[in-house]
């Protein structure tokens, strides 16, 4: 079973940076999907970035609100994946969780269909 233990979260202003770090624990991570998602009370969990590798290849996936402003990395010698948020704005504000799906490419964006999720960490964007 995979662990993960979500951190990095925090009370930032518009325009500033965050990055967010999941660590997780399990024999099989290197071949797992990981993912980020985010959640507002009330509301759906919503896809933010997902990355899987397939040998030396590795694919990414950004929502819309994501693509340009986040990128998705993996520290492969520490199990930790990141998250590097830039241009933060209100509309980010969120419960981030780091999610993961025991299959490799092509990635997930549903969030049913991931196995192990963190307790997540709060972002929350200042106006």
């Amino acid at each position: 079973q995979v662990q993960l233990v979500e951190s990095g979260g925090g009370l930032v202003q518009a325009g500033d940076s965050l990055r967010l770090s999941c660590a997780a624990n399990g024999r099989t991570f290197t071949s797992y999907t990981m993912g980020w998602f985010r959640q507002t009370p009330g509301k759906e969990r919503d896809f933010v970035a997902a990355l899987s590798r397939s040998g030396a290849v590795t694919f990414k996936s950004y929502s819309d609100s994501a693509k340009g402003r986040f990128t998705i990395s993996k520290d492969s010698a520490k199990n930790t994946v990141y998250l590097q948020m830039n241009s933060l704005k209100a509309e980010d504000t969120a419960a981030y969780y780091c999610a993961a799906r025991a299959q490799g490419p092509p990635v997930s964006k549903t969030s049913s269909e991931y196995d192990y999720w963190g307790q997540g960490t709060q972002v929350t964007v200042s106006s």
